[in-house]
């Protein structure tokens, strides 16, 4: 009797499985109206591989003025890889300076895509405002090795 009632709980436990399978596979679909046709969906494109550079990567920027926003000071940055290569993990690090020369406050910015060779991109900087602030520098670096920079006032 016992092995007749543990096939049993099984069979059972085996069909409220397979219901609830079965039950989750079929989506509830809109009723399709002739007004609007359905767009077909874009396929997705596949993961491609990027080769990224090791050693120094060459590097143009141009910085924006600064402004006070709220309690902070923006920066923003424009910056165009002239490597060969496509940069990885690409960080850029603000120091503010006071007038002793002093470090007062700061921003780091990672920027995680492959940075592409002739790619322009945007990073904007923010750090908190202070009265004192007279001076700031950049410091910019990724996981390839160093990063050999251009202040410009326009991209080649």
């Amino acid at each position: 009797m016992k092995r007749f009632a543990s096939a049993s709980s099984v069979m059972f436990l085996l069909t409220l499985v397979a219901a609830t399978v079965f039950a989750q596979g079929k989506a509830a679909q809109a009723p399709a109206t002739k007004a609007a046709p359905t767009a077909a969906a874009a396929p997705a494109m596949p993961a491609k591989f990027v080769k990224t550079l090791k050693g120094t990567a060459d590097i143009q920027f141009i910085q924006m003025p600064s402004k006070k926003v709220g309690g902070d000071i923006v920066t923003v940055l424009k910056i165009k890889n002239l490597s060969p290569l496509a940069v990885s993990l690409l960080k850029v690090d603000e120091y503010w300076y006071d007038k002793s020369r002093q470090v007062v406050t700061g921003d780091s910015q990672p920027y995680r895509k492959p940075f592409m060779p002739g790619e322009i991109i945007e990073i904007t900087m923010k750090s908190p405002y202070k009265p004192d602030l007279t001076q700031s520098q950049y410091q910019f670096s990724h996981a390839g090795g160093q990063v050999k920079l251009k202040k410009v006032t326009k991209f080649d």
